[in-house]
């Protein structure tokens, strides 16, 4: 007699965020994983598929907006969970929603905006990323120049309280606007560190580092350059074990550079794949604003109207096929930089980015061939 409670898929090949198995069947059983096996045991319900992957879903730490919403303009829990709504249909199923550079008060608007979403159970929202205000001027990229400002106490203060609040609090900051001291009492107090917008030495990055910051922030867009007698702080990300997003739409970064950053983190840190998605995803929007200032949407581009990349107009699926496709990356590394290792960043990542006996299901279908994605039953 079949189980109903129980499901054997089967069909394809199983990523359980470190490894790829292939002829192995996925038991599920009340949204819990019961195993990955050799084959289907008796009793339950088989479904079979048709090539494809399961694949843990998704995991975007740097998300700005979706579904034509956008954080900045809308700090509400009806917002994030429009912006939730509309990346898991392209297989997220975590993220953290970011608010760019804005105001003091529309920074504790998107703090309690994040915890109500969490309250109220919004699928997928993890916790909250802020991406400045304390960031550098001469890096600010569209991030708006009069809202830049450096940390204060109260700042401090307001993270720190924010952080025992929230499952994750991530916050992008610059040398410029921070010290190494404010940065390790964040970290001691839980806060994730990254470090971006920056014009800083790699010197001055190495402290920060020390100091407890554990990432870079979209890795070589809007921070000092790696050259030959000045390493920036691209090159104390690749050299020190730190983690470093990455926006691989093959348009912020070359795919030869992406080659490039790969072989200089294998065994120091992993790179991770962010979307910076704006409101776009999930819309056919083609302008918004960004602090009332208008973004234009082109042929899978995002501006200001000088012309500065602003954000991208990008989905996990189409950032796996540019890393598999034009960078080299098989499969299961690919999917690692989607999944594992960005969950690995998280003080907690509630289960999110591995496949592990034992552990509530959060799971999809892929095809790498089309970036289709589909949630399975329990998962």
């Amino acid at each position: 007699m079949t189980d109903p409670r129980m499901a054997a898929y089967h069909g394809a090949a199983i990523f359980d965020g470190t490894r790829l198995h292939h002829d192995k069947t996925l038991l599920v059983g009340e949204g819990v994983c019961r195993g990955i096996l050799d084959r289907p045991p008796e009793g339950a319900e088989v479904i079979g598929l048709r090539g494809g992957v399961i694949t843990p879903g998704f995991v975007d730490l740097q998300v700005n907006g979706g579904g034509g919403v956008m954080f900045n303009d809308q700090t509400t829990p009806e917002a994030i969970a429009t912006i939730a709504a509309a990346h898991a249909t392209t297989g997220t199923a975590a993220l953290l929603p970011t608010l760019i550079t804005d105001t003091p008060d529309r920074t504790r608007a998107a703090i309690a905006a994040t915890e109500a979403a969490i309250d109220r159970g919004v699928p997928g929202v993890l916790g909250l990323h802020l991406e400045g205000p304390h960031l550098s001027l001469a890096r600010k990229g569209a991030h708006d120049p009069a809202l830049i400002r450096s940390m204060a106490p109260e700042d401090e203060a307001l993270l720190i309280a924010a952080a025992a609040r929230l499952p994750n609090l991530m916050v992008t900051v610059a040398p410029e606007s921070v010290r190494p001291e404010q940065i390790a009492r964040l970290v001691r107090a839980g806060v994730i560190v990254s470090l971006g917008h920056s014009d800083c030495s790699y010197e001055t990055a190495r402290a920060c580092f020390a100091a407890g910051a554990s990432a870079a922030t979209h890795l070589f867009n809007a921070m000092s350059p790696l050259t030959s007698r000045a390493p920036g702080l691209v090159g104390a990300a690749l050299d020190c074990g730190v983690s470093a997003g990455l926006i691989a739409d093959g348009i912020h970064v070359h795919p030869a550079t992406i080659r490039a950053a790969l072989a200089a983190k294998r065994g120091a840190g992993g790179l991770f794949l962010v979307t910076d998605a704006m409101s776009t995803v999930g819309s056919e929007i083609t302008e918004f604003t960004l602090n009332a200032r208008r973004i234009l949407r082109c042929e899978g581009r995002l501006t200001l109207s000088d012309g500065t990349l602003a954000g991208a107009d990008l989905t996990m699926p189409r950032a796996l096929q540019v890393m598999m496709q034009q960078v080299g990356l098989d499969l299961a590394q690919a999917l690692a930089m989607a999944t594992a290792r960005p969950a690995a960043l998280l003080r907690d990542p509630l289960g999110h980015g591995q496949i592990r006996p034992g552990q509530k299901l959060h799971a999809l279908h892929y095809d790498p061939e089309t970036g289709a994605t589909r949630g399975l039953a329990g998962g």
